[in-house]
């Protein structure tokens, strides 16, 4: 039987994305676990104790190598009597991050799947396919490479820029590496939940092991938002301390399985605007956004004078009707929220996106004019509509919210009802106070927030600008 079919059924058995780390340390071995003056017998009762009471609770046990490792002789000695201690319907994954080429790959390869027996293995992508190779030659084998991982750091190799693929090392990672071989996975840490859509985005069909929840700080919830396919499957959620160190490991072990079991039933009965392929596409937005130049980093001055180290250029969209179309379904989506018999294009940069916005919803379209026609009917507002009816309107940017509320001002005047405002960016320098002063509720696509974060994580912002933009937007809010 193959890991992934092995996989499949204790998933399916136990009910569970749950994977349990057996990484034992004599420096955290609990007080109740001290039984003799052998380490390795006392440290084997530990690891015993974990898979006896969460073996029913689980789809995978996964040890890392290198706690034995250390131990010297008596360590492998204790990982191979571990590994007779997991019941054979359980997967074992192997965490070994092996990484190098030619015979020596193939020894690692014949040390973990013959000298072993696991059923799967983590590898380092660096030196490319040749070092994966000789562990694909083993049919059914489980191959977990190193994409984007939890520590702090991983950022300076992981998110340099492939020039030629516009695109962060990682997710060139995610896109070639299960190519080599249909048994691939991804290692994806949990700490970083756009990092982690981005994945699924250019790996849809790949199982994911993201470590990082618990002890490491990952976000739950957003992980498996972020990262689980359509199916509701598709990641091991590996979790180590938080069983091994907890005082009733089957305790731990049952909360976490049963928290992982809630998010996936409610992230399935969600709404289709919440779909982790919708959050992938919001997250595809903002970087094509960027890289069309709709949002660009510099130092510029803005109409007011002020300099601003970020310009956002929404008019650009019209020269991209593939992008255009992929904002209005996104305004659509907010829509889908506001109630409204038609929406206001606002002159000028908005006027193409509410056209495209109305194409997308089939809501009937309006827009006040820049100054009343002196000619013919002399309509101030064009399109049709009756006295009464409810207009939201339809900007590309929020930044104090002035022209919005001038707006509303202009349409209330000719008896529309005006309650509501969608732009695809809030810049969130104030106009959500603004606006509700004025008696309208402000809705955005995106905050500015939002936008910085995605792209530091995509690679397309250094942290340092993401802080600098972050501070002028701080400062300009009217206090």
């Amino acid at each position: 039987m193959s890991f992934f079919e092995k996989l499949a059924r204790a998933i399916a058995q136990n009910e569970s994305l749950l994977c349990i780390g057996l990484d034992p340390s004599p420096a955290n071995l609990p007080e109740r676990y001290r039984l003799s003056e052998d380490v390795i017998d006392n440290l084997l009762a530990w690891n015993q104790a974990i898979i006896t009471e969460t073996a029913d609770l689980v789809c995978a046990f996964k040890p890392n190598i290198a706690f034995y490792e250390a131990l010297g002789a008596p360590g492998m000695e204790l990982l191979r009597r571990t590994l007779k201690s997991i019941p054979d319907d359980i997967p074992v994954l192997l965490d070994a991050k092996r990484g190098d080429i030619g015979s020596t790959a193939a020894a690692y390869a014949k040390a973990c799947f013959e000298e072993l027996g696991v059923d799967a293995v983590t590898l380092s992508p660096y030196l490319g396919q040749d070092s994966i190779a000789p562990f694909a030659a083993y049919p059914g084998k489980g191959l977990f490479v190193l994409c984007h991982t939890s520590n702090p750091s991983a950022a300076d190799i992981q998110h340099l820029r492939v020039e030629s693929q516009a695109r962060p090392l990682y997710l060139q990672v995610a896109e070639m590496a299960p190519r080599w071989s249909p048994n691939v996975g991804l290692v994806v840490g949990a700490t970083y939940p756009d990092a982690l859509a981005g994945v699924r985005r250019v790996a849809p069909d790949a199982w994911f092991l993201v470590p990082g929840v618990g002890a490491q700080g990952g976000d739950l919830p957003a992980a498996l938002a972020a990262g689980l396919r359509a199916d509701g499957q598709g990641m091991l959620i590996a979790v180590t301390r938080g069983v091994s160190l907890a005082e009733d490991h089957r305790a731990a072990a049952d909360g976490l399985r049963r928290q992982i079991e809630s998010a996936r039933i409610l992230l399935q009965n969600r709404p289709v605007a919440e779909t982790p392929v919708d959050l992938s596409e919001r997250r595809a937005l903002i970087e094509e956004l960027f890289d069309l130049g709709a949002v660009k980093f510099g130092n510029f001055t803005l109409a007011s004078g002020m300099q601003s180290p970020i310009y956002i250029d929404l008019r650009l969209l019209v020269s991209r009707p593939q992008l255009l179309a992929q904002a209005a379904k996104a305004y659509g989506r907010v829509l889908e929220e506001v109630p409204c018999d038609r929406i206001a294009g606002v002159p000028y940069a908005a006027l193409p996106i509410g056209t495209a916005v109305a194409l997308a919803t089939n809501i009937p379209m309006i827009y006040p004019r820049k100054e009343a026609k002196a000619y013919g009917l002399g309509k101030d507002i064009e399109g049709a509509w009756n006295p009464g009816e409810r207009v939201a309107i339809i900007e590309d940017l929020f930044t104090s919210g002035g022209s919005t509320v001038k707006t509303a001002e202009r349409l209330r005047a000719a008896g529309l009802v005006v309650e509501d405002a969608i732009v695809l960016i809030d810049r969130e320098q104030g106009a959500r106070d603004n606006l509700a002063a004025a008696g309208v509720r402000a809705h955005s696509v995106f905050t500015l927030s939002e936008i910085l974060e995605t792209l530091v994580t995509s690679g397309r912002l250094t942290p340092e600008k993401q802080q600098e933009v972050l501070t002028f937007i701080r400062q300009s809010r009217p206090q």
